[in-house]
């Protein structure tokens, strides 16, 4: 079990959602919490160390969101590689622009903060970088294809990497929530029988992780168990399962356009 106490960690997207959950959560437990989002207006000035203003899919923009906290904080002990982005619709009525910015932030902007984390990670041996993907990386959901294959993509790398540095000190984890109470699912309902977790659930199950490293976790149970099962069956069994519990019209017909505007309208507006 890892002592919290004194600990630095930065978060990305930290300013909404899971990202300001677990942001509270490890505040509470005595870590020195920085934050960066690209949108710092719901942040809490209480919660965070240091906010930073900082776009996930830049770079350079990135290395200075690190290279200020440890500048202030000192050396990053747990990067959480949070921030995501969910515009829904069919494919063919996605715009280029758009598909190309979920790639960016979800895969590109969480590639290069566990480059840029591990750089200084390595070289002290010591260090801890947790990366968000989510159950749609272990299922397919029509109306969020581009946002399921960055999910799908991050599970691959991050399990990648985590052999790659196994042995140097570093551990590299993988979280996957289930359907989030947060504006990313906003206008959604939780597939039938699947109960919809709260972002506090989500940050709970991080600061244990934080607590006692694993390669990965799958939050809530219920849901991770049923996207587990799933490799099991052939695949025509598993696309009945999801059609039945409503999975395959969740973000299409069942969406609620009208509650749903608001989040749309600011992550295509980037």
């Amino acid at each position: 079990m890892r002592s919290l106490q004194g600990l630095v960690v930065a978060i990305t997207g930290g300013a909404r959602g899971i990202g300001l959950a677990t942001a509270r959560a490890l505040t509470a437990e005595g870590v020195t919490v920085a934050i960066g989002d690209i949108d710092l207006i719901d942040a809490d000035p209480g919660i965070a160390a240091l906010s930073v203003r900082m776009d996930i899919a830049d770079p350079e923009s990135f290395e200075d969101f690190l290279d200020q906290v440890e500048d202030r904080l000192g050396p990053i002990d747990v990067l959480i590689n949070n921030a995501a982005i969910m515009p829904v619709g069919r494919i063919v009525e996605e715009p280029h622009a758009v598909t190309r910015r979920i790639v960016e932030v979800n895969l590109f902007g969480l590639i290069t903060g566990t480059k840029l984390a591990l750089r200084r990670m390595v070289r002290r041996s010591s260090g801890h970088v947790i990366n968000l993907a989510s159950l749609s990386g272990e299922q397919n959901i029509p109306g969020a294809a581009t946002y399921c294959a960055t999910k799908h993509a991050i599970i691959g790398f991050t399990d990648s990497v985590r052999l790659e540095y196994r042995g140097t000190g570093v551990d590299i984890s993988l979280v996957l929530p289930s359907f989030v109470d947060t504006d990313m699912n906003r206008g959604a309902k939780a597939f039938a029988g699947v109960r919809m977790t709260n972002p506090e659930e989500i940050a709970a199950a991080i600061v244990g992780l934080i607590r006692k490293p694993r390669a990965s976790i799958r939050v809530n149970w219920s849901a991770g168990m049923l996207s587990a099962s799933r490799k099991f069956f052939p695949r025509h069994i598993g696309d009945a399962i999801s059609r039945a519990l409503g999975g395959e019209t969740t973000f299409l017909a069942d969406l609620n356009q009208a509650e749903r505007r608001s989040y749309e309208d600011r992550i295509r507006a980037r």
